[in-house]
């Protein structure tokens, strides 16, 4: 942490106690955070913090990107898909986009004129980059675009998609490419329904589909086609870091929360923080988070250094993501009848928990992506 970071921290807990936390329950309701609620977050800064200023960001690090990731998992906010949008989308076209690309959309993401999504799963697709079935056929200056993708963040509010697509149908990995599709003016375009989750009742997750829209051939990211699969894989550590992050954060305000509820919560007699089964398990779950924090937090500064390899990337997010849904489980369970009340945060939180071992690549993808390094 620098005195710039703390900055960072007061305003974004400031921003998100203001303007995120009192629209919990409405924006569960309407399956997405307000529409303005995205203007707010880059009027006041907030939004592509990593992203070099000539383009309209912040001009920060990743290190900027944690720290408003933590403060959102603090106060409990799973609905707004700013990690998506600032901290993928805006890389991918930061890394591989032309100069007149990144003139043209970044700057609008860092003001929350366009909100950025990724079109990566399909329906039977799942993690298999490799074989999905949405085709981009080159016709002229343009890309005849098709196909379906799901589980889609940020799907039904935005303005800018990157897709991943095949270019060459007759090829694997080598045969993928990655299109920027600006939604209103993508004619064949469809937005599918807002799915009905377990958890993170509040953030946008959408279908999309893709029905011959014409896209410029201008709209390719990188130098030719073919080069999708490698800047997915390039880009993943970071996606796989920031659900790390998030993760930690979790853990952290999870325990917080029951420490303060048992120290209140009084059963035969006595405060439940005085049974020593209460104690222990919260003994447990204090160790689980600070050794999860020490190997966030070096995972982080090894990215900062450039120098974050993808096995250990994905060390990070499956050790994360699994330690979350043990001990937020856990803490359910201290709360008794009342963790399993919707009302009560830590049930929010159990619920929104057990999507973090699956997305981003699953876990058991992570262990063979491990695997295959030893």
């Amino acid at each position: 942490m620098t005195e710039d970071l703390d900055q960072l921290r007061k305003l974004a807990r400031t921003f998100f106690e203001k303007e995120a936390v009192p629209h919990q329950e409405r924006w569960a309701a309407q399956k997405q955070v307000d529409r303005d609620f995205w203007r707010q977050a880059g009027g006041v800064g907030l939004l592509c913090l990593s992203i070099p200023e000539e383009y309209g960001g912040g001009g920060g690090t990743f290190a900027h990107e944690a720290v408003l990731l933590e403060e959102q998992a603090r106060c409990g906010d799973t609905a707004w898909g700013n990690s998506v949008h600032s901290g993928i989308v805006a890389h991918y076209i930061n890394a591989y986009g032309t100069e007149e690309q990144k003139r043209r959309w970044l700057p609008k993401m860092a003001s929350g004129e366009y909100v950025g999504a990724i079109a990566m799963s399909e329906p039977g697709g799942g993690s298999d980059l490799q074989n999905i079935k949405t085709r981009a056929l080159r016709r002229g200056d343009e890309y005849l675009l098709s196909g379906s993708k799901t589980f889609i963040t940020n799907g039904a509010q935005a303005d800018l998609v990157v897709v991943v697509a095949k270019t060459d149908p007759g090829q694997g990995a080598t045969g993928i490419s990655l299109l920027v599709v600006e939604t209103a003016q993508a004619a064949g375009f469809r937005r599918g329904r807002v799915l009905d989750k377990i958890g993170m009742h509040g953030q946008d997750t959408a279908e999309l589909f893709f029905d011959d829209v014409r896209v410029p051939a201008a709209n390719l990211l990188g130098t030719g086609e073919g080069q999708g699969f490698i800047q997915l894989m390039q880009q993943l550590p970071q996606e796989r870091l920031i659900i790390a992050v998030a993760s930690i954060a979790g853990i952290e305000a999870a325990v917080d929360l029951t420490v303060a509820y048992v120290k209140d919560r009084t059963a035969f007699g006595r405060e439940l923080i005085k049974f020593q089964n209460t104690r222990f398990k919260l003994a447990e779950c204090a160790t689980e988070a600070r050794v999860t924090r020490a190997f966030v937090d070096e995972c982080v500064q090894e990215h900062l250094a450039g120098r974050l390899d993808v096995p250990t990337a994905a060390m990070a997010k499956w050790w994360a993501t699994e330690r979350l849904c043990q001990v937020v489980d856990e803490c359910v369970q201290l709360f008794g009848g009342y963790g399993y009340m919707a009302e009560y945060p830590i049930a929010r939180a159990w619920a929104d928990a057990r999507v973090q071992k699956i997305y981003g690549g699953t876990n058991e993808i992570m262990k063979e992506i491990i695997a295959r390094s030893l």
